[in-house]
């Protein structure tokens, strides 16, 4: 008999390159670029730090995943913990918010490498560019769409290893470009400071954790999905670290400062218009590839928490062609109107008010460690943060110095908090009223694990009926 249940077919170097393959993008790219601009070479430092940090995270989410291997992620993982005001706020602000405002960034550093380097006599804005990605992706994500996720893989593969070739290339003097005539020092206090650095070098590293879903699909879940995370972020660093130390030796550091597509460019001043084409063809994947997640994945969910009663009817509905429309309607429009409100010169505000949203669901994340252990003690945990509450709290103090410290320019400062807190504030008033009104329930009281497992035991039944 044909079973459709989810089989596990998911070794590890797939799991890791799930893992990169949200992290590899070109908004990534322009923070690695503005990060080595503004502290030269140490911003090494700030990397670092932010990779602990994340470090901690991927430990964090992998004893959740651990704990409910089949749950939605961190609204599961939540609502046992805090609540389900806390459950469904963790979800709006961490993915929905983050979902808008980084693919308007995203779409708007492909808008620049389209209309700057592959296309610059067509005669067409950035603007148009991202415009015209977004609505193409959505409309693609209402059809009958299978996953992507193999493509996705092979693309994140491919974009790690030209930065690592472009890299060595340029470091080993193998290119046609010309050294600057003094390399920058190592200056601890440029940049504003290694503290001011951290949230452009958080940015680096976000989104390890979508490796987590795969848990019903991984070989061996329990060793593989920390070991992908962990390997995540050595990965990246490591291609980081090269490609930055690369770029200063060719590129000033005022003019590093001001490019939106420094992997382009300094491709184009390592090898010319080859490497222009080149670099600019695989960031382009790249960004369809990171945009393409995410228009998926928000929809779907929108689509789960509607169907267990955290959020509107409407995006539980299927269309003919089995896509949860209303959710990809609502994240292709909001993110529109990001790309229309805001310049391109404003990518780091853009890019650093998500991270406060994304901050601000790990930190989430690691109270629920904290507070399930002491729930559930006995509750079986094939994965455990090493040192007890040591290092979710550690990462916890870490985010908030990020998030207080977000950047060294008041007036910049001002604009992150600004556009961060008015979408926190829609997205708490939502799950408050939500929780209150719609779902009747006590806004802090806790869901029992034993509700949580049988709900998810469930849906997995029924999954398998179909």
């Amino acid at each position: 008999m044909e079973s459709n249940s989810l089989r596990r077919e998911v070794g590890l170097f797939p799991a890791i390159c799930t893992a990169v393959g949200i992290v590899v993008s070109s908004s990534a790219l322009f923070m690695l670029g503005e990060g080595f601009a503004n502290g030269g070479p140490a911003f090494i430092i700030a990397m670092i730090i932010a990779a602990f940090t994340n470090l901690c995270v991927a430990f964090s989410f992998s004893e959740l995943a651990g704990m409910l291997p089949a749950a939605g992620g961190i609204n599961h993982y939540t609502l046992p913990a805090l609540g389900p005001t806390l459950g469904i706020f963790s979800v709006l602000s961490g993915y929905f918010m983050v979902a808008g405002i980084s693919n308007a960034a995203e779409a708007m550093v492909c808008g620049e490498v389209l209309s700057i380097h592959l296309l610059p006599n067509a005669g067409l804005s950035t603007t148009f560019w991202a415009f015209f990605m977004v609505i193409a992706l959505g409309a693609l994500n209402l059809g009958s769409v299978k996953s992507y996720a193999l493509a996705q893989t092979i693309f994140a593969s491919v974009m790690i290893c030209s930065m690592v070739i472009l890299s060595i290339i340029g470091l080993c003097g193998g290119g046609q470009g010309e050294p600057v005539a003094e390399y920058p020092s190592f200056d601890l206090s440029a940049g504003g400071g290694v503290v001011s650095m951290l949230a452009i070098a958080f940015w680096l590293f976000v989104g390890l954790e979508f490796v987590c879903p795969l848990a019903e699909e991984i070989t061996n879940p329990n060793k593989f999905i920390p070991l992908a995370m962990i390997s995540g972020i050595v990965i990246i660093f490591i291609s980081d670290i090269l490609f930055g130390f690369m770029a200063l030796k060719y590129i000033p550091m005022d003019v590093l400062a001001e490019s939106t597509t420094p992997h382009v460019d300094t491709a184009m001043v390592v090898l010319g218009r080859g490497g222009e084409i080149w670099i600019s063809i695989i960031s382009l994947v790249a960004t369809c590839s990171t945009l393409n997640t995410f228009v998926a994945a928000i929809p779907r969910m929108l689509y789960g928490m509607a169907n267990e009663g955290e959020f509107p009817k409407v995006f539980g509905k299927l269309n003919k062609f089995g896509s949860p429309w209303a959710g990809v309607v609502l994240v292709t429009v909001i993110t529109m109107a990001l790309i229309g409100f805001f310049d391109v010169d404003k990518l780091e505000v853009l890019l650093l008010a998500g991270c406060i949203g994304w901050m601000i669901a790990y930190i989430i994340a690691h109270i629920d460690v904290i507070v399930l252990r002491k729930k559930y003690p006995d509750e079986k945990r094939p994965f455990t943060v090493p040192g007890g509450a040591v290092l979710p709290i550690v990462s916890t103090i870490l985010l908030v110095i990020m998030i207080v410290m977000i950047s060294d320019d008041p007036a910049e400062r001002l604009e992150i908090f600004e556009l961060a807190g008015a979408g926190l504030v829609i997205c708490a008033e939502f799950s408050i009223c939500w929780v209150k009104f719609a779902m009747k329930l006590p806004l802090w009281k806790p869901i029992p694990l034993e509700d949580i497992k049988a709900q998810v035991a469930a849906e997995a039944a029924a999954i398998e009926a179909e």
